[in-house]
C-alpha cells in the first residue's frame, strides 16, 4: 500500500487542527514525614495558610504550619496511603465549604464534600473554613438557651 504525498499532508493537517495546546503548570513538593494525620512537605515555598493541597490518590490536605524549609499539612483522609517521598501538589485554593439552604440536613466532610450519599451539594455560595470572628460587641446576645441535657 502506497501513501501519496497529498494523503500524508491531509493526515498531518488533521492532526495539527485536532491538537490541544494545553499547558499545565503546577508547584509540587515532596512528603518528608507522615504521622498522626500530619504530613511535613518540602518544596511548597509559595503555599498559603489554609490552602488545600493534593496528595496521591486524590487525598486532600490543609496547609496549617508555614516554616522556612517545609510546611505542615493536616491530611483530610486516611494517612496510611501517604508515605515519605510522595509528590504533593498545590491547588492554589483556600479551603472553602458550601453554605446556604442546600447544605441544611446534609452530612459533609471537613472540606465540604458530601458524605451522605445524596449526591453533590447544589449550593451557589461558599465560605472560607477559617475566618475572623465578629467582635463581642457586634455579636447578638444569647436570647434562647440551648438545652443539652448535661449539667455543668
Amino acid at each position: 500500500m502506497e501513501l501519496k504525498a497529498e494523503e500524508i499532508s491531509q493526515i498531518i493537517k488533521e492532526q495539527i487542527s485536532d491538537y490541544d495546546k494545553k499547558i499545565e503548570l503546577s508547584e509540587t513538593g515532596v512528603v518528608l514525614s507522615v504521622g498522626d494525620g500530619i504530613a511535613r512537605v518540602y518544596g511548597l515555598e509559595k503555599a498559603m495558610a489554609m490552602e488545600l493541597v493534593e496528595f496521591p490518590g486524590n487525598i486532600l490536605g490543609l496547609v496549617l504550619n508555614l516554616e522556612e524549609d517545609n510546611v505542615g499539612c493536616a491530611i483530610m483522609g486516611e494517612d496510611i496511603h501517604i508515605k515519605e517521598g510522595d509528590m504533593v501538589k498545590r491547588t492554589g485554593k483556600i479551603a472553602e465549604v458550601p453554605v446556604g439552604e442546600a447544605v441544611l440536613g446534609r452530612v459533609v466532610s471537613a472540606v465540604g464534600e458530601p458524605l451522605d450519599g445524596k449526591g453533590p451539594i447544589d449550593s451557589k455560595e461558599a465560605s472560607r473554613v477559617e475566618m475572623v470572628a465578629p467582635g463581642v460587641i457586634a455579636r447578638k446576645g444569647v436570647h434562647e438557651p440551648c438545652y443539652t441535657g448535661l449539667k455543668a
